[in-house]
């Protein structure tokens, strides 16, 4: 009887457990949208070969961020604005055109009801360098932005030379079809994104003293995957936070002299123990914030099995994680990632060096910030001798933009409508500059209205970069329609 009773009451609890595993599957996924649907203004025409023209000239001035500035051709930053003002004469005639500080652009479009809160478009003017020796292995000569095979070639045609001039590309059009907003729209183009920022922070002081106040900003970012890993199919990641971006400058000292005599701790060694302490007390794994709202949003696309195990991570937590974390890409979108980068010791190999660096590179996961990362550091290294310091500014996670508000619904409607493709929230794992955008905007996102798989990210800062005419026209379109939706009010 007993073991009777025994029997029931197992079948009971796993019937019990079996009842809410299914339950919450059945239930997760994204939160019924209960405000009034979007009205999207209708496409415009877009002349994408002259677009890609317009994109090829962009990409021949060399606006390289070199991390020593002394390297960076200035002349070239100022030929590309003036040529800015020459290729979009109309959108010129009704904008306020300011360059200030090294180099970054306000475009202030003025709205006809001042009431309104602005629409922030951002995209940078510069880009990084080619790595020394590649130059040969590109199909196309990496700054003749060449056009070839359907697609424009060369350094920036992604990142983010396509978005700017898509930006004014949109905005020409408009200007010549003799549209006025009714929300005022501003563009802010940094001059040096890929190293300091440049002047994007005194730009975002320059919009807020002049009490501008952003319905949402948005910058470059994610973009629309055909092979999403979590679901096998395509999906349109919106950026809605940023991890946080922090270098740690490590230093151990140690005694000089001649390698042939070495003492048994030599600064070398003290720092590599420090490097190994301090990676190898990794933040842990953990689905939260953007990167749960991203589930969410596409349970209604996942296997039966998956979207069972991400609805009950309470139970299956641990073989989501594993899963997710499988990838390096994949195990980022969790926690605080921990990267020695750059290692500094003696000039010659038998000469002790009295001071050995390491420089640590953190991307900070949202809810964390940078006192809590030098905190874990200090307590990994123990009582080893050195020293830890943040080499420049340690920039704390942004906050996280919201997912009902005006600027997403617009953004995700509109790729819905343009692509048909479900819009998704997730996390940037690398930084913009649109952070600095804060003291003017609650709500900044990061996403660039391209299509492909996950094989085209390979591009952006490598080998063979390139812009589609497809997606080149793409993101054309998706900024006048963006502009006309949201510039009607």
């Amino acid at each position: 009887m007993v073991a009777r009773r025994f029997l029931w009451g197992v079948l009971a609890a796993v019937a019990l457990l079996v009842a809410v595993v299914l339950y919450r599957t059945f239930t997760f996924g994204p939160e019924k949208a209960v405000a009034t649907p979007v009205a999207l203004a209708a496409p415009i025409p877009i002349d994408v070969n002259a677009a890609a023209a317009h994109l090829g000239e962009a990409i021949r001035f060399q606006t390289v961020s070199h991390q020593d500035p002394k390297e960076d051709d200035a002349k070239a930053w100022d030929d590309q604005r003036a040529w800015l003002q020459t290729t979009y004469p109309k959108f010129h005639a009704v904008a306020q055109r300011e360059v200030i500080g090294g180099g970054t652009l306000i475009y202030t479009w003025k709205g006809t009801d001042p009431t309104l809160p602005a629409v922030v478009l951002m995209a940078h003017q510069d880009v990084v360098p080619i790595s020394a020796g590649t130059e040969g292995q590109w199909k196309a000569p990496p700054f003749s932005g060449a056009l070839k095979d359907g697609a424009v070639w060369g350094r920036g045609s992604i990142d983010d030379k396509g978005s700017l001039i898509a930006i004014m590309e949109a905005c020409e059009a408009l200007a010549t079809r003799g549209f006025t907003p009714k929300r005022t729209i501003i563009i802010v183009s940094g001059e040096h994104e890929e190293t300091s920022g440049g002047s994007v922070d005194r730009a975002a002081a320059i919009l807020a003293k002049r009490d501008v106040h952003a319905l949402f900003v948005l910058d470059e970012g994610l973009s629309i995957i055909d092979d999403n890993p979590i679901t096998g199919k395509s999906a349109a990641l919106i950026g809605v936070a940023e991890k946080g971006y922090a270098t740690l400058k490590v230093t151990a000292k140690g005694a000089g002299g001649h390698s042939s005599t070495p003492p048994k701790n030599t600064a070398v060694v003290t720092l590599a123990k420090a490097i190994v302490a301090i990676a190898g007390k990794p933040f842990p794994l953990k689905i939260d914030g953007p990167t749960e709202g991203m589930l969410k949003a596409l349970a209604p696309q996942m296997p039966f099995a998956t979207r069972m195990a991400v609805a009950n991570t309470w139970l299956f937590g641990p073989l989501v994680i594993d899963k997710f974390a499988a990838s390096p890409a994949g195990a980022s979108q969790l926690h605080t990632t921990i990267a020695p980068t750059m290692l500094q010791g003696s000039p010659k190999e038998n000469v002790l060096p009295q001071e050995a660096i390491a420089r640590i590179n953190y991307r900070i996961f949202p809810g964390q910030t940078a006192d809590e990362v030098m905190a874990r550091a200090k307590a990994a290294v123990g009582d080893l001798p050195v020293s830890l310091k943040w080499e420049g500014r340690a920039n704390n996670p942004s906050a996280v933009a919201s997912t009902t508000a005006g600027g997403y619904r617009v953004i995700a409607a509109l790729t819905e409508d343009m692509e048909h493709v479900p819009a998704a929230p997730a996390l940037m794992i690398a930084a913009t500059d649109s952070y600095r955008m804060s003291p003017i905007a609650m709500d900044i996102y990061k996403f660039e209205f391209t299509r492909g798989d996950l094989s085209q990210t390979e591009m952006i800062h490598g080998t063979n970069e390139h812009l589609s005419l497809q997606n080149l026209n793409r993101l054309t379109e998706f900024f006048a329609r963006l502009m006309t939706t949201t510039g009607a009010g």
